[in-house]
């Protein structure tokens, strides 16, 4: 491992924004940002108070929780804690040296409302009480081009059901990504699902959705990946909705199919990353 990652391993280590794997956190959210906003530092988990949806001890209002999945350096979830102080944020990723970016600048500009969870999403159900969770954010994940690796695509009913653990009924799951593939994906598993769909996009940044009715100012914020442009695609796809409905196992398999069928229209990049040899004529 690098110098400077060894640097911001041990950085993170020491902030009071940052918890690595943390232990009984289910229904603590609440009261660590409560503590976080107060400046306490080292917060004793221990010692939160558990609260529910219904519940709090000192009756204080209870700030929506959001999160971001695979967060990566932690932009959108900083992005959004300046736009919303009335709510609560929090990143999830597994890379520490990542992490370190978005937690250094929420010190820096001393934002209180945002925090970081270094663990894998695959793990995130051990953190979060039924129905704990108000909103779901998945920025620029890896969109897992090969096939084979479908599953653990971000938006994969199997990750879905795992979401509808600890998702408020009515939660809204946002996607924002560059990659086409990903995009269609995610809109073939609302549909064969029966997912409520409240917006799509194949161009957020197009004039015409800019103009729309459907125009979100949490669309504008920017990631690091999201210049990069690394699908190559020129276009910012986005997508909003809504687990409201089972998702049936069964269905796994007829997704599989259709995703073998529709996906052999990808990107040379994509086929690439697949190992296809790609005709340049």
């Amino acid at each position: 491992m690098g110098q400077k990652k060894l640097i911001k391993f041990a950085a993170i280590k020491q902030y009071e924004n940052v918890l690595e794997y943390p232990q009984a956190m289910p229904g603590k959210w609440k009261a660590y940002f409560e503590k976080l906003s107060l400046g306490e530092f080292p917060i004793s988990l221990d010692s939160l108070e558990i609260t529910t949806n219904n519940s709090s001890k000192n009756n204080s209002p209870i700030k929506p929780l959001v999160l971001e999945l695979a967060c990566g350096r932690g932009e959108y979830a900083v992005g959004l804690a300046r736009l919303f102080p009335e709510q609560n944020f929090l990143g999830l990723d597994i890379k520490g040296n990542r992490i370190w970016k978005g937690a250094s600048i929420a010190n820096k500009e001393t934002i209180k409302n945002v925090a970081f969870v270094r663990t894998q999403i695959e793990q995130s159900i051990q953190y979060f009480a039924k129905e704990e969770v108000a909103e779901i954010w998945i920025t620029f994940p890896d969109p897992q081009l090969r096939l084979s690796k479908a599953k653990k695509r971000l938006t994969h009913p199997q990750f879905l059901r795992l979401y509808q653990q600890f998702l408020q009924p009515g939660g809204i799951v946002h996607l924002k990504t560059d990659s086409p593939n990903l995009y269609l994906f995610t809109k073939t598993v609302i549909e064969l699902y029966g997912l409520t769909l409240i917006t799509a996009t194949d161009d957020v940044y197009g004039t015409a959705f800019m103009q729309s009715d459907k125009w979100d100012e949490k669309c504008a914020i920017k990631t690091y990946y999201e210049g990069l442009n690394i699908a190559s695609s020129n276009r910012i796809h986005y997508i909003q909705f809504k687990i409201d409905k089972v998702l049936p196992i069964v269905k796994d398999e007829t997704l599989k199919e259709m995703i073998t069928a529709f996906e052999v229209t990808e990107t040379h990049d994509a086929k690439r990353e697949r190992g296809v040899k790609v005709n340049e004529n």
